[in-house]
C-alpha cells in the first residue's frame, strides 16, 4: 500500500510518518518544498526532516489561490498552472492508494487531481480558522481531522472528528534541573524564521544580553541573511542564534526556556501547550483568516501570553519580556485553562480512523 503525503505545515506531517512507520508493507511518499521559497537554494525544514526518516521526498513547486488582485498575480498563476501539471505527473506516476493532506495552497494541486481520479483523500486542519485551499480540500475529503473544535463550522460536520494537532514529542516530568543563573528565553520565527521579528529582537539584544540567556531560531533565507548578521554582530556567550532546530534539538530548548517570543501558528501553538511555555506572540500579520491572532487570543484570554503587534516599536517588545519574566508563575498556573486543547495521542488516533475506512472499501 502507498499513502502519499502532502501540505504547507509539515511539523504534524512528521509525528504522522513517525506513526505510519510502525506499519509494515506501508509505502510512503511526500509532496512538499524542497527549498523555503522559490529561488532560495538553502534546504527546507521539511525536506531535511523527511529525508533522515528515509522517505521519499517530492519537490512540488506551485502558486496560491489568488483573492485579491496585486502585482504579483500573473506569476502567481503562472505558478499554480505549472504546480496543477506537476502534481498530475506525480499522482498519475505514483499511483498512490490514499492522500493525506495537511493543507495550505501546496496540498491544493494533488488534492485536486485525486478528487478527479478518485482517490481517497484525508485532511487534517491544524488552525482554528481554515483558509480558503484547505475549504475547498475538505468538500472532496472522505474524512476531516480537527485540531480545533472552533474550525468545526467551516466544514461538513458528519465528516469532521476532533483528534488535536500531531506532535512528536510530549511533556516530560524530569528531576533534572536546568542549571542556568539567567532567565532563558527562546524566540523563534516558525520553521523558515521571521525577517520582521528578527529586526525587532536586533534592535533590543543589546539590551537582552545584559539579563538574559537568548537561544534564537533566525531561519535562513538568503535574502535577508539574518543567521550570519546577527550571529558576528552579537558574540556573546549569552546569545545562541541558529537557522532551524531539529525536533530533537527544539525538545530540549523548550524544556530550558523560561519564555518563548513566537510566531502564532497552530504547530508552536500546540507544542507550547504541551510544555506549558509562557509566550509573546507576534502573529502573522497576513495568515489567512487571521488565525495566527486567532491563536494568541486564546493565550491572551487564558493569560499565559501576551501579544505584541509586529508595526508596533521594539520598545513595547521588550517591555512586555520583562513583564512576562517578572510574573512568570501566574502564566504558567494559568495553563491549566487550555489543557483541553491538547490531546498527546493525535497521531494514532488518526492512523486508526484513516485505515479503519480504508479496510472498509
Amino acid at each position: 500500500m502507498k499513502i502519499l503525503i502532502t501540505g504547507g505545515h509539515p511539523t504534524p506531517a512528521l509525528a504522522l510518518i513517525d506513526e505510519l512507520k510502525k506499519k509494515k508493507n506501508l509505502k510512503i511518499v511526500f509532496v512538499g518544498r524542497k527549498h523555503p521559497v522559490i529561488g532560495e537554494k538553502t534546504l527546507s525544514f521539511e525536506y531535511q526532516e523527511i529525508k533522515k526518516r528515509g522517505v521519499k521526498f517530492i519537490d512540488l513547486k506551485t502558486g496560491k489561490l489568488p483573492r485579491f488582485f496585486t502585482k504579483e498575480i500573473f506569476i502567481n498563476f503562472g505558478l499554480l498552472f505549472f504546480g496543477f501539471f506537476s502534481a498530475l505527473m506525480i499522482i498519475l506516476k505514483e499511483k498512490p492508494d490514499f492522500i493525506i493532506s495537511f493543507g495550505s495552497f501546496l496540498a491544493f494541486p494533488i488534492a485536486f487531481w485525486a478528487f478527479i481520479f478518485r482517490i481517497p483523500i484525508f485532511l487534517h486542519e491544524q488552525t482554528i480558522a481554515p483558509g480558503l485551499a484547505n475549504r475547498i480540500i475538505g468538500l472532496w475529503a472522505k474524512k476531516i481531522f480537527l485540531a480545533f473544535p472552533n474550525a468545526q463550522k467551516y466544514f461538513n460536520k458528519k465528516k469532521t472528528i476532533i483528534v488535536g494537532n500531531p506532535i512528536r514529542f510530549y511533556k516530560i516530568k524530569t528531576k533534572q534541573k536546568i542549571k542556568n543563573e539567567r532567565p532563558v528565553i527562546y524566540i523563534t520565527g516558525g520553521s523558515l524564521g521571521s525577517h520582521a521579528i528578527n529586526l525587532h529582537i536586533e534592535k533590543i539584544l543589546p539590551t537582552l544580553l545584559k539579563k538574559y540567556l537568548i537561544i534564537h531560531q533566525t531561519g535562513n533565507i538568503r535574502e535577508f541573511d539574518d543567521y550570519n548578521r546577527l550571529k558576528n554582530k552579537f558574540k556573546s556567550p549569552f546569545y545562541f542564534p541558529f537557522t532551524h532546530l531539529s525536533q530533537e534539538e527544539l525538545f530540549s530548548v523548550y524544556q530550558k526556556a523560561d519564555l518563548v517570543v513566537s510566531r502564532a501558528g497552530a504547530n508552536t501553538f500546540f507544542e507550547l501547550i504541551a510544555f506549558e511555555k509562557p509566550t509573546i506572540f507576534i502573529p502573522l500579520p497576513y495568515s489567512a483568516s487571521k488565525e495566527q491572532f486567532l491563536h494568541a487570543k486564546i493565550f491572551k484570554d487564558a493569560k499565559t501570553g501576551e501579544i505584541f503587534n509586529q508595526d508596533e516599536e521594539s520598545e513595547k517588545l521588550l517591555k512586555l519580556i520583562d513583564k512576562m519574566i517578572d510574573n512568570l508563575k501566574s502564566y504558567q498556573e494559568n495553563f491549566k485553562k487550555l489543557r483541553y486543547l491538547y490531546q498527546k495521542n493525535a497521531p494514532k488516533k488518526m492512523v486508526e480512523t484513516i485505515f479503519s475506512l480504508v479496510e472498509k472499501n
